[in-house]
């Protein structure tokens, strides 16, 4: 069984150009190509769709996609990865919905919020475990008391930053940018103020700031949840890379 190019598309939710660029790139080859020249795809290449689809989620480019792809590693345990990740953020997303209707419930009763309800699933300490291991309890305690004691608007508008700066890093290393030049060093010393902006943190308290952004350089590239905010393994290490410049050229 196979489907053509039109069918395909519209059972993944995009267009016939978006599958005809991927053909491309080299990222999805139609199966074969019939007699009317329209590209029909099989069930490998459908699975290899979804997990584009998936990887595109994640927030990594087409190149890096293309890396991911092109590694040695079993189809299975790939999507094994990606299934973990999903049954996570459906989890989250349950427990959203579930605080949503009670506090819809109980406004709509008269009833008293529990806070533990409403706020169930908007947990930002999640990693709270990860970063005392690596930096200590305060610098936890202290970056936890700054986001409680932050505005919804000013929490809103430090995530807006946080997703622009990530996306500008993702555009500069998908168009080759030299992480030396000016363009990646004001990235860093963009990325260099928001890391400053979280109190607790090395880069906050007057630490060793060089050592903490070198760390953090390369945990982004060895740690596929940091790099997926920059597009992935080849973003990542263009991060590290300006960040070493930065380093040098700043603070050695």
């Amino acid at each position: 069984m196979d489907w053509s190019i039109q069918h395909l598309a519209k059972l993944a939710g995009t267009t016939s150009r978006t599958l005809r660029h991927y053909d491309d790139i080299g990222l999805l080859p139609p199966t074969r190509i019939a007699a009317n020249g329209y590209r029909h795809y099989d069930e490998d290449a459908l699975v290899r769709l979804q997990r584009i689809l998936l990887l595109r989620q994640l927030g990594l480019g087409l190149p890096q996609i293309a890396d991911v792809l092109d590694r040695d590693v079993p189809e299975h345990a790939a999507l094994s990865v990606h299934l973990e990740l999903l049954e996570a953020e459906r989890e989250r997303l349950d427990r959203q919905i579930r605080a949503v209707q009670t506090t819809i419930h109980a406004r709509q009763k008269g009833k008293s919020l529990m806070a533990e309800n409403a706020l169930d699933g908007f947990d930002h300490t999640q990693y709270r475990d990860e970063v005392e291991e690596r930096w200590g309890k305060e610098a936890y305690a202290s970056s936890d008391r700054w986001w409680r004691g932050m505005s919804a608007d000013d929490r809103a508008g430090w995530q807006q930053r946080t997703a622009q700066l990530g996306a500008d890093w993702t555009a500069a290393a998908e168009t080759g940018e030299d992480p030396a030049s000016a363009l990646a060093q004001e990235l860093a010393a963009r990325h260099v103020a928001w890391l400053t902006s979280v109190p607790g943190t090395p880069a906050a308290e007057g630490g060793n700031l060089a050592g903490y952004l070198l760390g953090l350089g390369e945990m982004y590239v060895a740690d596929p949840r940091f790099g997926a905010n920059y597009g992935g393994e080849a973003g990542a290490s263009f991060v590290r890379d300006a960040l070493r410049e930065y380093v040098r050229v700043n603070l050695s």
